[in-house]
């Protein structure tokens, strides 16, 4: 939140280029100069009317079988890399998925195509309304949007009986989200939290989002994140909401607490990644910001906190689904559970930096990269994870209105 994000569209998204030892490694010599892109508007696709979709109205056939093949659309930067000669060349290999094709077979086409949810939105878009194929068996997208495919219909229920280490080692915070109960249809690839940073060399501790909107002393210091479903979800609980059941009424009047704080100028800017800069640099001193992030941040620059407001943390995920008419859903379910594994959990978890979704992965760390193991924005204990919450499963209607209200309060 994911973000990553993912869940969230983070800094995943923003660097190019590849580490050849860990993604942190190669963030902290890229630095900061690769996090100057503003965040792209969620209304581009978020508002347009599609055709929804029922397992009787689309269905589709498994070539699973005959076709030791998957195609699988994820974000950059969001699987354990490296770079090899071959050929006389550098290229880029994926250590973790080498095992996975090695152990079952199946020859995995990885591509790194989803840079914003909504942008992706817009390319699969018309072959899902359609009940066409989009050429992928697995794309990876935040809670809100996988929460639209689900209600379009738009994605194939999964087979469980294939998901074993899924089953059982799936966190229990994760379980149950409000947009897909039972876990029919997603499978959690990395989660992240929410929350407030800080840089402590400019400012003291800030414990609160009602600080972070009133204290005097922040006041054009503040920035708040550009995606709706973030920043909503701390208004709804300074509202004494629940983010993931609220009515039209409760996010009118935290929409109208946004209001009242942008106003007044104690905002400074709804950002999306930029925030890391900013707060880096001290244009602001403190602000809404991604786990992820922050934990890139902190190699570099102990001054920059992470601080789970008393208010609540907001929960990510980022989310593998196999959308209609993917013709290789067992070997996507395969591929699943092998990342389930509690080994293979770390191993992805000790690269990305993300919350590990996986039950035990935390003991495999121990042998993988002890550094992290009591890292809690990767590791997060249950006290800390009793105080996070989801947004609201939204249907299109509602997401557009909703949209549109956030904007016009940030001015997007």
């Amino acid at each position: 939140m994911p973000r990553p994000a993912p869940g969230p569209d983070d800094l995943r998204r923003l660097l190019a280029g590849a580490p050849t030892v860990s993604r942190r490694g190669f963030l902290r010599g890229a630095g900061l100069a690769g996090l100057g892109l503003g965040a792209p508007s969620l209304l581009s696709a978020c508002g347009t009317k599609a055709a929804k979709q029922t397992a009787g109205s689309c269905t589709s056939k498994d070539l699973s079988a005959s076709q030791k093949t998957l195609h699988f659309s994820n974000w950059p930067l969001y699987l354990d890399e490296k770079k090899v000669k071959q050929g006389g060349k550098k290229v880029t290999v994926y250590p973790s998925l080498q095992k996975f094709e090695q152990q079952s077979g199946i020859k995995v086409d990885y591509v790194t195509d989803i840079n914003d949810n909504a942008e992706f939105f817009g390319i699969v878009r018309n072959q899902l309304a359609d009940c066409q194929p989009t050429g992928r068996d697995i794309m990876t997208l935040t809670d809100w949007m996988a929460a639209r495919m689900v209600d379009l219909g738009w994605l194939q229920k999964l087979d469980k009986s294939q998901l074993p280490n899924v089953e059982a080692n799936l966190v229990p915070t994760l379980k149950t989200p409000s947009w897909d109960k039972n876990r029919d249809y997603s499978v959690p690839w990395q989660s992240g939290l929410t929350g407030i940073a800080y840089n402590a060399k400019l400012t003291k501790e800030v414990r609160t989002f009602d600080e972070l909107l009133t204290r005097s002393d922040l006041k054009g210091k503040v920035s708040l994140l550009s995606e709706m479903h973030d920043t909503m979800l701390f208004m709804l609980l300074l509202e004494g909401a629940d983010p993931s059941n609220f009515t039209a009424d409760q996010f009118s009047s935290a929409i109208d607490r946004l209001k009242k704080a942008t106003d007044s100028g104690q905002v400074r800017a709804f950002t999306g990644n930029e925030y890391a800069q900013d707060l880096v640099k001290g244009n602001v001193v403190a602000c809404e910001a991604w786990s992820g992030d922050i934990i890139q941040l902190q190699f570099d620059n102990p001054d920059i906190k992470f601080v789970a407001p008393e208010e609540g943390l907001a929960l990510w995920s980022d989310n593998m689904l196999v959308p209609n008419k993917a013709a290789h859903k067992a070997n996507a379910e395969k591929l699943m559970d092998f990342y389930y594994d509690p080994v293979n959990a770390a191993t992805l978890a000790a690269w990305v930096n993300y919350i590990c979704p996986v039950s035990g992965a935390k003991q495999a760390m121990e042998k993988i990269d002890s550094s992290l193991v009591d890292n809690q924005l990767i590791f997060p204990s249950e006290s800390t994870l009793s105080k996070a919450k989801s947004f609201m499963g939204l249907d299109q209607k509602t997401e557009q209105s909703y949209q549109k209200q956030f904007a016009a309060v940030i001015g997007a």
